[in-house]
């Protein structure tokens, strides 16, 4: 949610936030309309229920005569408590339902415009002439590390198994990432993969890309799409002690996400599946450290990316390509030769203190007051990037180069049939 004292102070910056994301600049006046309306039903609650207290006390103290008049008005006071009461009520879910219909107010800078308008910030390797290029799958199957046939089989569409040297691969990039977190002061964690649906709101995705989760309806549990949504709740209505600096947390876990509206996109391979495992980092901090931990997260991301030897871009994702929660992003993107473009394999977002007032995470000023924390995560590895490792390190051959860094953990320095 966002701070309502920017709201009250400066509306007009929340407005062209909407306006730069491509939503209803509206939903900030009807905020502002249902704060309004909301003060104004908490007053008149507070006023009548002071106003029968009083009325209480004065029937103790009347005569006989006066007493008959007192009670009746004690009573109709009652009532009209009762109706506040219940006024009051409405006016603070039509204030919550507003509140948590508008999404987070982007950082200065952050481009205007959709999923094009991206900047491109840096680019970093020039992507290898390759001669026919295969792609992953192609790879991947006849090097013996993916199967989707079976995956099919089994789960049906979007499912695979990695198997041989293939899950090697992935457990390799991902202890990689393990090491380079808890060598940066990482706490690393296994999280729940089924959370509460207070904390999977709190997050901010269950808003315009709900239908993306999994629901277990008959526990009400989501399975969440990312580790981001556990560490951020394991925080939740507690205050945090950030006189050291930052707590910085990696969540390693598998990942489960619908692919609503993406039928007939990526469906070849493992780019855009319904189950996958990634380490993700997980930041609190002050507000006014977010943007200097945003540049550490994306710094963190450039030496895994540098580990694996793939040509990749960096861009700043346009506000109307941002997630609700997220005040700016930065992608990485890697190279995929079969597809002669950048694809997505990493994010990484500054969320700014919008989750952390849902879900209530906060932390003492140095006058020891409580005031909302700021969140941040991004990811350090994932399944997807085997598809970039794939097609980048391929030889013509049909073999695959295992980059340096992970062939202790394949256990070879080439994969072959």
């Amino acid at each position: 949610m966002i701070d309502l004292k920017l709201l009250r102070d400066d509306p007009e910056r929340v407005r062209a936030s909407q306006r730069a994301r491509g939503e209803d600049p509206g939903l900030v006046d009807a905020l502002l309309a249902a704060d309004v309306a909301r003060r104004a039903a908490v007053s008149t609650a507070d006023t009548l229920r002071a106003d029968q207290k009083v009325a209480s006390k004065s029937v103790g103290k009347a005569s006989a005569a006066e007493r008959p008049a007192l009670l009746a008005r004690a009573k109709e006071l009652a009532d009209e408590v009762k109706a506040a009461e219940a006024a009051q009520a409405e006016a603070e879910a039509a204030f919550t339902a507003a509140h948590m219909a508008v999404s987070n107010i982007i950082v200065d800078g952050v481009p205007a415009g959709g999923e094009d308008d991206f900047v491109v910030l840096d680019t970093v390797g020039t992507p290898a002439e390759i001669e026919s290029p295969r792609d992953h799958l192609e790879l991947g199957e006849a090097l013996g590390l993916i199967d989707m046939e079976r995956g099919a089989k089994v789960s049906g569409s979007r499912f695979y198994f990695l198997t041989g040297r293939g899950a090697l691969l992935q457990l390799g990039l991902l202890q990689l990432a393990v090491r380079l977190a808890t060598e940066n002061g990482f706490t690393l964690m296994i999280p729940p993969v089924l959370v509460r649906p207070e904390v999977m709101a709190g997050t901010g995705f269950l808003g315009s890309h709900a239908d993306e989760i999994y629901h277990l309806d008959d526990d009400d549990l989501y399975l969440v799409g990312t580790s981001e949504v556990p560490l951020a709740g394991y925080h939740s209505d507690e205050i945090l002690d950030l006189a050291d600096g930052p707590k910085r947390y990696a969540g390693w876990s598998s990942c489960f996400r619908r692919e609503a509206g993406s039928y007939g996109k990526d469906t070849r391979g493992i780019i855009r599946v319904h189950q996958f495992d990634k380490v993700e980092a997980f930041v609190y901090c002050r507000p006014e450290d977010a943007e200097v931990e945003h540049q550490r997260l994306l710094g963190w991301q450039r030496e895994m990316l540098a580990a694996i030897e793939v040509p990749y871009r960096v861009i700043d994702v346009a506000a109307g390509d941002l997630g609700s929660s997220a005040a700016r992003k930065y992608d990485c993107e890697a190279w995929v030769p079969t597809q002669s473009t950048y694809r997505e394999l990493t994010s990484t977002s500054n969320c700014s203190t919008f989750q952390a007032r849902r879900l209530s995470t906060r932390y003492r000023d140095e006058n020891g007051k409580p005031q909302t924390a700021a969140t941040l995560n991004g990811t350090l590895a994932t399944t997807r990037w085997l598809v970039a490792i794939l097609e980048n390190h391929q030889q013509a051959d049909g073999s695959v180069r295992v980059p340096p860094a992970l062939v202790p953990y394949v256990g070879t320095e080439v994969l072959t049939p």
